[in-house]
């Protein structure tokens, strides 16, 4: 019989073997985790590898996601689609083992890891996810959601301040079904933490409201198995096991030291550890019995079959809660006929809308959207009455998990927007959360990552320029429009009233395979006249809203809270100026567009003017080396917001004598 020690040394030989093939990674890591990895995968993880994507499976994240290759021996031998071979070609160009974890890339991979810290966010929002669908759909006899969501995590991760906003919001929210393991091995990148990281971690969690189990010996399995059924029989509370572990364990002359953590051991040293762990298979070599120990193609089978059963007794008792938790998690679908009420909304808005802040118009939106999507869930950090994210049905998490649909993070922006990739990744819910505009600094890299893994996560932007006014610079985000922009996959819309707003909102929530940020405005928006054709080529990102009557001497791109001013200013000069207004709420969107629209909407050697209170580069790429532009060059200044449009020339004079200058 194989015993537990020899199967967790398989993980370590076969990180160790893949990273000295690469010749970089980091070994330590999974030399160190290994014993902790077997036991939790082989006695407690519920998952099926020949299902990664089972409903009801528990959630496990990597989140010191550089012990990549853990997370990969760990699927390779369970039986997950993912071979030797696979296994080999770490972190090789094109191969399903990339140097840090990546959602969609790896089979069994819950989530993007890498930047420390945000795997345990990403699983603050799974936890929440299955907290809120099991109050949703369980019964008192049936446990249709019922899963564990673990994390591992290393002490990068709880350095980084994201670990703080996210945990401190966990405890408070009591997620039971969240378990993160700690490894406390003493070592980062620059040597022994001791002289920068000294706090006491038991009481720093204690604080937060977790349970947390000190002191377990990361290398007694025996100790490592009471303490997760220990914290599996905890349900009020989040739980911290903290597992005092050796970097790289097995290496005679690196364990226990930084130069463990972050390069291939060598081949010297690689072979004097398997002589230390007596293993005398050669690389990338397992053997039949360790393979059949480790496997879990059979159990995760019987144990999906076991719920599909549940489920299918379920749907014949409870049959509107079967349909509406296969629609909103098993499919991810809109409900029935909901785009043909979209779109009717929307007409209905262009015939009523007044003007109103962009802000505004996201909460009349929300309010129109919320009775129709249950799986709809909302929040702000510490914002909610600025952002207008709350609608008139929303109810709180905070105040009880029964029918919440609405989460106050407090002061966390990062941990808020790594959340909601977290909650999206779970599946069953479309978030959205908002602030302002100016933070995105504080959340970029988890809005980078959920853009990295193609995931519809929503994120809401008010404030939106220099028109929040007195405030002043540090709210005015004059570069953050360009930013989200250059980011690879996401689609930023900026709406220049009510029913681009609404159709912003429609963008999103069909749009399955990139983020969206929707940009709105502090201050009143002029509401602009279309026809019906105009209204679905909004969905393009870029439209002609205003046309002279014969081929245009000028084109002027604008959006948002700007684009009313020029409407006036081209409004006041009349037909003897042959001027074309285009309203480009999402370059995105509109950069995807046949080249033949896009020439129809820009025109062809034709003089351009861009018009938009951010940075000026953005544009140069429609307007050419030869087009003007209106927009910022430096940050912005405190002073109303009527005042700073026209100091910046964002006033209907000066972009009437602009005009007037080019044509």
């Amino acid at each position: 019989m194989t015993d537990n020690s020899e199967l967790a040394n398989a993980l370590r030989v076969l990180s160790m073997d893949a990273v000295e093939r690469a010749n970089c990674g980091h070994p330590g890591m999974p030399m160190g985790m290994a014993d902790i990895a077997e036991v939790l995968w082989r006695k407690h993880l519920n998952h099926n590898p020949t299902n990664p994507d089972w409903f009801n499976r528990d959630r496990f994240v990597l989140s010191n996601g550089h012990g990549s290759m853990l997370l990969y021996s760990l699927l390779h031998l369970s039986g997950y689609d993912l071979s030797i071979e696979d296994i080999k070609d770490f972190r090789q160009l094109g191969s399903k083992t990339p140097g840090h974890p990546e959602f969609g890339i790896t089979p069994g991979v819950e989530t993007t890891t890498g930047p420390l810290g945000q795997g345990l966010a990403n699983a603050v929002g799974m936890a929440i996810a299955e907290n809120l669908l099991s109050s949703r759909f369980n019964t008192e006899d049936f446990s249709l959601i019922d899963h564990f969501t673990y994390v591992f995590c290393g002490d990068g991760c709880l350095m980084e301040g994201v670990t703080h906003e996210a945990c401190s919001l966990a405890g408070t929210l009591k997620l039971g079904k969240l378990i993160v393991i700690y490894d406390d091995n003493d070592i980062s990148i620059d040597g022994e933490v001791s002289s920068w990281f000294t706090e006491d971690i038991p009481k720093r969690f204690d604080s937060y409201g977790w349970h947390v189990i000190p002191n377990i010996d990361g290398h007694n399995s025996d100790q490592i198995d009471k303490a997760i059924h220990q914290a599996k029989a905890t349900l009020d509370q989040p739980t911290l096991i903290c597992c005092k572990t050796e970097i790289g364990k097995g290496s005679p002359n690196k364990s226990g030291t930084a130069s463990a953590h972050g390069s291939a051991l060598g081949e010297e040293e690689i072979a004097l550890t398997r002589k230390e762990l007596n293993w005398k298979h050669p690389p990338f070599s397992i053997p039949k019995e360790i393979y059949s120990n480790w496997s879990a193609k059979e159990t995760g089978s019987d144990k999906e079959e076991a719920w599909k059963e549940l489920f299918k007794r379920y749907s014949q008792k409870y049959s509107d809660l079967a349909n509406d938790f296969t629609r909103c998690c098993l499919e991810r679908e809109m409900p029935e006929n909901f785009e043909q009420e979209i779109n009717g909304f929307i007409n209905k808005l262009q015939n009523e809308q007044v003007d109103i802040a962009s802000r505004k118009s996201s909460e009349i939106v929300l309010n129109f959207l919320g009775p129709l999507l249950p799986e709809l869930f909302g929040g702000s950090a510490d914002l909610s009455g600025s952002n207008n994210t709350r609608w008139s049905g929303s109810k709180s998490i905070n105040e009880s998990v029964d029918g919440a649909n609405y989460l106050y993070y407090g002061v966390r922006e990062f941990a808020m927007s790594a959340i909601i990739n977290g909650m999206v990744l779970h599946g069953g819910y479309i978030p959205y959360g908002g602030t302002f505009l100016t933070f995105l600094d504080y959340a970029r890299n988890a809005v980078r990552l959920s853009a990295l893994m193609k995931i519809p996560s929503i994120f809401v932007y008010s404030h939106d320029s220099i028109g929040v006014g007195e405030d002043g610079p540090t709210h005015q985000p004059i570069e953050h429009l360009s930013s989200l922009r250059s980011t690879p996959g996401i689609e930023t819309w900026r709406p220049c009233d009510t029913v681009e707003t609404a159709v912003s909102w429609k963008a999103a929530l069909f749009n399955k395979r990139s983020p969206t940020a929707i940009i709105l405005s502090r201050q009143s928006l002029k509401a602009q006249e279309r026809n019906k054709n105009q209204i679905n080529l909004i969905e393009k990102g870029g439209y002609i809203l205003l046309d002279s009557e014969g081929a245009p001497d000028l084109v002027i791109i604008s959006t948002g809270s700007e684009l009313g001013m020029v409407v006036e200013a081209v409004q006041e000069l009349g037909p003897e100026k042959s001027i074309r207004v285009v309203s480009m709420p999402c370059t995105e969107r509109f950069d995807k567009q046949e080249e033949s629209y896009k020439q129809k909407v820009l025109g062809k050697d034709v003089l351009k003017l861009a018009i938009e209170a951010s940075h000026n580069d953005w544009w140069r790429k429609y307007v050419g080396l030869e087009g003007k532009i209106i927009g910022m060059k430096d940050f912005g200044d405190s002073a109303p917001g009527p005042v700073l449009q026209k100091h910046y020339g964002f006033d209907k004079e000066n972009i009437i004598e602009v005009i007037k200058s080019i044509i």
